[in-house]
């Protein structure tokens, strides 16, 4: 028995609009007996407001079987951006992770502070990413990359870091 909890942000790419589900199963209960659900709808009817109706639209929206047909074609990109992003790292001779299920891979730059890369390719190539350590100590030597974006934007930060030399 679990509690599910999912959101809309990477499933749709409503990042920022923070909208999302949780399922607490009915007979799933305290030790005393007394059901998890009523102090969860207790705590988030105090806690929240609730998301904006515009933005209850467009998760409907995203869960009809157009919606849905019109996500899987968009995640697709994304896939295909996170190959080339991939196969640019890679070719740099640079060990790469993620990208496969997510929509962000992780650069390893060993020996390297995760600031000071995240520094140096923004100065010479105008890239964003995001430093490793913004995620925890773990991160260090790792630069986050967002496989989000045009494919012509895609392309034309792949061809910026081919010409980076950082190792």
């Amino acid at each position: 028995v679990a509690i599910e909890i999912s959101s809309f942000s990477k499933f749709a790419g409503f990042t920022g609009v923070r909208l999302g589900w949780t399922v607490v199963p009915e007979h799933l209960v305290f030790a005393n007996g007394f059901p998890v659900i009523k102090d969860y709808n207790r705590i988030i009817c105090t806690c929240f407001n609730g998301a904006s109706n515009i933005a209850q639209a467009g998760g409907l929206a995203c869960l009809s079987l157009e919606g849905y047909k019109a996500i899987r074609s968009v995640i697709n990109i994304y896939k295909e951006n996170a190959k080339i992003l991939i196969k640019t790292f890679e070719g740099l001779g640079l060990k790469v992770y993620g990208g496969k299920n997510a929509p962000y891979i992780w650069v390893h730059f060993p020996g390297s502070s995760s600031w000071e890369v995240f520094s140096e390719i923004l100065e010479r190539t105008h890239i964003i990413t995001i430093p490793g350590t913004g995620f925890g100590p773990g991160g260090e030597e790792y630069i986050r990359v967002s496989v989000f974006g045009r494919r012509e934007s895609i392309l034309e930060a792949s061809k910026r870091l081919e010409n980076l030399n950082l190792l």
